[in-house]
């Protein structure tokens, strides 16, 4: 009970304080809102350049052409083959028949030329179209499905296919570096700002030493402070990333300049990166209220 009256005290004379000195919360507060909105505006791009990126890769495909005179129980031997394979996540069949019909039905020219082909003048093949799992393995894994009897050509854009790998593992090596610089950065001029306004304070907290409070008496009211700054901080960071994140994807229809781009749905993915911004106002700010008290002022 007297642990709860001391924190439940500590708590009142925090809240006290920051109104108290309110031009100094405020300059905190301001600086934890600006650099808090730079980070959302990061978090929402890194994340939705990876989902953009998992999207490309998963619709990735490998074309293996069979042989024109394949027959039904070489296609199902073929199929036992390529289920045995370890990197694959899914086989689709289309027969050249149903191919032919699509090309017909897609072109006017091609219905006329088409049309005229007698029995076994197509040159159209059967094609089974993989998915695999790991795209990083997708080299490999073509080159044993070539090497599946009646298995006449694999293609999968080879070349393209690992540049685009590459470049989208780069893509998300930077914008996770991005990401993590600004945490920092917008850690390091929280904590600093926090530093100023306790240091403005320090006859207060002599003050509190003369009386006789012990050290950790005098930390947790600017802990507990820092943490009020830090949840006041991210208020606008977090109403911004919510209503604006889904005014823009209802604005665009879910795709960014393109039916190419996919955004990630608002919902929950905003309150996933509301709870972040939050969680990093409440720890920076407790945090750098803790280091200017034990470090700055030398308590």
């Amino acid at each position: 009970m007297k642990a709860l009256r001391i924190l439940s005290r500590n708590i009142r004379d925090s809240f006290k304080s920051v109104f108290r000195n309110f031009s100094l919360s405020l300059a905190s507060i301001s600086c934890i809102t600006i650099t808090l909105i730079v980070v959302a505006i990061s978090i929402i791009l890194t994340l939705n350049v990876n989902r953009f990126t998992e999207l490309v890769e998963k619709d990735v495909t490998i074309i293996a052409f069979l042989d024109l005179k394949v027959t039904d129980e070489d296609r199902q031997l073929i199929l036992e083959e390529l289920n045995k394979l370890d990197n694959i996540e899914k086989i689709e069949f289309e027969s050249k028949t149903k191919i032919a019909e699509d090309m017909m039905a897609s072109s006017e020219k091609f219905k006329n030329i088409m049309s005229n082909w007698s029995e076994g003048e197509s040159p159209i093949q059967d094609t089974y179209q993989i998915k695999v799992k790991d795209i990083n393995k997708i080299g490999s894994t073509a080159k044993k499905i070539g090497k599946i009897e009646h298995v006449d050509i694999v293609k999968y854009g080879e070349g393209m296919v690992e540049q685009l790998v590459s470049v989208f593992d780069i893509i998300r090596k930077v914008s996770l570096l991005a990401v993590v610089a600004l945490i920092i950065v917008t850690a390091f001029l929280i904590i600093n700002t926090i530093k100023i306004t306790i240091f403005s304070r320090r006859r207060e907290i002599e003050i509190m030493r003369l009386v006789g409070a012990s050290n950790i008496n005098i930390k947790i009211p600017f802990v507990i402070e820092g943490l009020i700054l830090g949840i006041l901080g991210s208020i606008i960071p977090i109403i911004l990333t919510i209503y604006g994140y889904t005014a823009l994807y209802d604005k665009f229809g879910g795709r960014l300049f393109t039916n190419f781009i996919e955004l990630i749905q608002p919902t929950p993915f905003v309150f996933y990166v509301s709870l972040i911004l939050l969680i990093i106002g409440m720890v920076v700010g407790m945090f750098g209220s803790l280091r200017a008290v034990r470090k700055y002022l030398k308590i």
